[in-house]
């Protein structure tokens, strides 16, 4: 009986693998609800807030993504945000005024800002579409967003089972 060759067709197929998971930011995600800074949980004292702010011990953010909310329907002034910003930004990683999800969006973008698109040019790129992290939509999104103009074709999914997104015309 003769011996059968197994050959690895997946990695003969010159596909290219872009795996969103590497660019998960591994900083802790928390928000800052305003809601703590209402005065009888309605209105935002500018000169409560700003003792406040002045008298907290900012160094707990270091390093970790800040999502700012106002979980109570009030109407929170532009400068808070900004005033509460100042104050964080010296130790957070990444500040966003909106919930989680904005939170992880603007992470993917910052992270998939600095990947180097050229180093795709003219390839056949898979998408990973598996993760063990939380991978938004949005990041889906933006990497085609930015891969399509520079790829000979883009896919979704596992080098061994894909499906086809895009194809440059000849």
């Amino acid at each position: 009986m003769e011996e059968e060759l197994i050959i690895n067709k997946v990695i003969n197929s010159g596909l290219v693998t872009f795996d969103l998971e590497d660019l998960y930011d591994q900083g802790e995600r928390i928000v800052y609800d305003l809601k703590d800074n209402l005065f009888m949980g309605m209105i935002l004292k500018e000169k409560d807030f700003r003792e406040f702010l002045k008298n907290y011990d900012w160094s707990s953010y270091t390093g970790k993504n800040v999502a700012i909310i106002c979980s109570e329907d009030v109407i929170i002034p532009t400068w808070a945000y900004m005033l509460l910003t100042l104050k964080l930004q010296p130790f957070a990683n990444t500040i966003v005024l909106g919930n989680l999800e904005e939170l992880e969006n603007k992470l993917f973008y910052d992270a998939l800002g600095k990947v180097n698109i050229a180093e795709y040019s003219g390839a056949r790129v898979v998408v990973k579409g598996c993760s063990k992290v939380p991978v938004p939509a949005a990041a889906y999104v933006e990497i085609t967003r930015i891969l399509q103009p520079v790829v000979q074709s883009l896919m979704f999914g596992e080098p061994c089972s894909t499906v086809p997104l895009y194809k440059k015309k000849a």
